[in-house]
């Protein structure tokens, strides 16, 4: 199955959708044409009653501000909206119970649909790392910022396994480089 991590930066050739447009509008309150992390933080809803977080928001806005000014345009948003739209449907196949967050299991099982095989234990940390008021679930946008995270680090480990042994000899800046890279 594929994940929505492929498809982040697409952004060429894409045909607006005309509800896209009008919460593009509704979304960029400044009317500037761009759409800022706060603007957008505004907008998305966790499924907990909240915001998406600041950290998730950035994530997003970066993964697609092809400026790299700290905003997207309507072409940009639409596929973030595409994105965003993915990673929720995977949310919610996991989301077993409709509880609007995904507890330990839910979270193993679709690493486990991924292709990682994450002990109970990792998986544990994961959560606490992701949800700092210490409960044992995530949020949609803690899960969408931890799967990208995940893949920026699976990738990076990828590309310096030239031998596909799941081994990797680093050195310490080469460490800082990925971690620093891959991090939000």
């Amino acid at each position: 199955m594929d994940y929505p991590g492929a498809m982040y930066g697409a952004t060429e050739n894409l045909q607006v959708q005309p509800e896209v447009q009008q919460w593009f509008a509704a979304v960029d309150r400044d009317g500037s044409g761009k759409i800022s992390a706060t603007e957008l933080k505004a907008a998305l809803a966790n499924g907990q009653g909240g915001t998406f977080s600041d950290r998730a928001c950035n994530l997003m806005i970066g993964m697609f501000d092809k400026e790299k000014k700290g905003t997207i345009d309507l072409n940009e948003f639409q596929a973030l909206y595409n994105y965003i739209n993915a990673w929720l449907g995977v949310f919610r196949g996991f989301d077993h119970d409709n509880s609007g967050a995904i507890q330990e299991n839910e979270l193993s099982a679709a690493f486990t649909q991924m292709g990682y095989r994450f002990s109970p234990e990792f998986i544990k940390y994961l959560i606490q790392k992701s949800d700092f008021n210490n409960h044992e679930s995530i949020t949609v946008d803690q899960f969408i910022v931890l799967c990208v995270q995940i893949q920026r680090f699976t990738e990076a480990f990828r590309n310096r396994d030239t031998d596909q042994t799941g081994v990797i000899n680093i050195g310490f800046e080469d460490f800082l480089n990925v971690a620093l890279s891959c991090s939000i």
